[in-house]
């Protein structure tokens, strides 16, 4: 992973030292609220229902084990004994006192980490496939990419202060994990005719009030142009954007308005008069960074008997198989994904102690390193195959060992009105008895693969969109009432959910997703997942089981 220079250790610590002197002023009274929002929001604080919230940056969810205790400790020492990790591969504290926030920057800024642009408008934290460099379908690790963006965007003076929050997203994999159709800009890896690699680029996606499926706008740009390309796209937005409405000044709308052909001319434009300037990369600059994410040294090994016989003999470990891990481009090696989903639980939640589980087992199994998926789970990229077994038996001594992934009770989920002053309806106790009344693993399996998305507010942080099933939380007279959307994906089929019918009560939220289901399970055919059935019926069999009776 990327190592800070000395000039990044300085930057930093400035930076944490100046937001302490205007935590001071803010203690003091010489600063009201409204004067200090602007000032915390530049440092990741937001005030929510409750208390403040810290959201801490981890770039393209990359976390060294070190870091990951770093987090336990701020856990244990300055919140309530968790973190919260967020679909932008970031987590958050909820609970820390605000005199204790400008410690909490140093003890982060101890272990390389910071909360710089994870909030406010600007360029935020940059994610990424949570497998990059160790996926076997890898076309190359999109992190040294996203590092070159991070490294470009942090600070950057003509784009600290954009009409509304941007988010990028780079994959370096033939299958989309990182959701970049829903980014202001997306970016995926790609070979052209003569096995050169760069970029597809996708610009105007994005969800909230108006979720729209972004469009490429350019097939692909050789990787020496990325940042230039970046800055012309980033300048016509800001030149373009709107400023006169909060919510119609996203990417998204520009181009609904501008039309896709004549932003991407606008761009061309603006490319053609800076491209061969000082941001072209070069391959010695390039080659720094890749150096930072040199692959390890993995010895390539046949599949292993233990692993094998282990499966034979424990279902609940061939089943935790055949969910949590993923393949790894060394044979005799698995990437294998730690659910943070546990049944009744809060989905993305880890407490302290499972923290520091993770760390150790990282260090353990996994040479140290450990992701943060955009679905709020943990990954460790590394593992043998002859280590899975006792990998298992340790995660599951510490609640960690839910073999869901992909499966409908790996739910995604925001804070909801428990915490978010946004919100109009609670999240986490709809997926809690949702988790719940979906525990049994064998249903699960039997169900297949289904993702369950819910968001408290139509801003979208739970991206109930694209969920196969999404769930949002809308206000009906002061009551909690849940609207219900079908068939949205956030992957190689990027679509939007449809709304399947009036919003249900929140005490009829659970029932009415069983409901679904049993349609899917009736309607499917041999072997048809869930959001095929949907396009393929359509939503009218959906409609008639859920309203018929009304």
């Amino acid at each position: 992973m990327y190592q800070y220079s000395h000039f990044d250790h300085a930057f930093v610590r400035a930076r944490s030292a100046e937001f302490r002197e205007q935590v001071g002023r803010r203690l003091a009274g010489e600063l009201t609220e409204e004067e200090f929002k602007p000032l915390r929001l530049m440092n990741g604080l937001y005030l929510q229902l409750h208390a403040y919230m810290l959201r801490v940056a981890i770039p393209y969810g990359t976390l060294s084990s070190r870091q990951m205790r770093k987090l336990a400790e701020i856990a244990r020492r300055w919140d309530r004994g968790y973190g919260h990790f967020t679909t932008r591969q970031n987590i958050q504290f909820n609970w820390p006192k605000l005199e204790d926030v400008p410690d909490i920057l140093d003890a982060l800024a101890d272990v390389e980490m910071h909360a710089i642009q994870t909030s406010g408008n600007c360029i935020r934290n940059v994610t990424a496939d949570q497998f990059a460099g160790a996926a076997a379908d890898e076309i190359e690790d999109s992190r040294v990419w996203a590092e070159i963006i991070r490294q470009w965007s942090t600070l950057h003076p003509e784009f600290s202060f954009l009409p509304r929050k941007f988010k990028i997203a780079v994959t370096g994999a033939e299958t989309d994990r990182a959701a970049v159709k829903f980014h202001d800009i997306g970016l995926r890896m790609r070979r052209n005719a003569s096995g050169s690699v760069g970029f597809e680029v996708v610009v105007g996606g994005g969800q909230g009030r108006t979720p729209i499926v972004g469009e490429t706008i350019r097939d692909f740009l050789p990787k020496e142009h990325l940042l230039s390309y970046l800055e012309a796209i980033l300048r016509t937005y800001n030149l373009l954007g709107r400023r006169d409405n909060l919510y119609k000044a996203r990417i998204k709308i520009l181009l609904a308005q501008t039309g896709v052909a004549a932003f991407a001319r606008e761009v061309e434009a603006e490319w053609e008069r800076i491209r061969d300037g000082a941001l072209t990369l070069t391959a010695s600059e390039i080659e720094r960074i890749e150096r930072f994410f040199a692959p390890p040294s993995l010895a390539p090994a046949a599949p292993d008997p233990s692993f094998l016989a282990a499966k034979l003999e424990h279902r609940d470990f061939a089943r935790w198989a055949r969910t949590n891990l993923f393949p790894h481009k060394v044979p005799g090696h698995q990437v294998v994904t730690i659910s943070l989903k546990p049944a009744g639980g809060i989905p993305g939640d880890a407490t302290a102690e499972q923290m520091d589980a993770a760390a150790d087992l990282a260090d353990r199994f996994s040479l140290g390193d450990i992701r943060v998926a955009h679905e709020q789970n943990l990954v460790l990229p590394h593992v043998r195959e002859a280590d899975l077994f006792d990998l298992w038996t340790a995660l599951k001594g510490e609640g960690l060992a839910e073999s869901n992934i992909g499966l409908i009770t790996d739910i995604i989920a925001c804070p909801g009105l428990d915490f978010c002053n946004l919100a109009n309806a609670r999240a986490i106790p709809v997926a809690e008895s949702l988790s719940r009344r979906f525990a049994d693993s064998d249903l699960a399996n039997e169900i297949g693969p289904l993702t369950l998305n819910i968001s408290g507010c139509i801003n979208a942080c739970g991206h109930h969109h694209v969920g196969n099933i999404g769930i949002l939380g809308v206000d009906k007279k002061g009551e909690e009432f849940y609207q219900i959307t079908l068939g949205g994906s956030a992957g190689d089929d990027a679509a939007i959910g449809a709304i399947v019918g009036p919003a249900v009560a929140f005490d009829r939220v659970t029932d009415t997703i069983e409901r679904i289901i049993d349609v899917y399970r009736k309607v499917r055919r041999e072997g048809e997942p869930f959001v095929a059935a949907i396009r393929r019926t359509g939503l009218t069999p959906f409609k008639e089981a859920l309203y018929a009776d009304r």
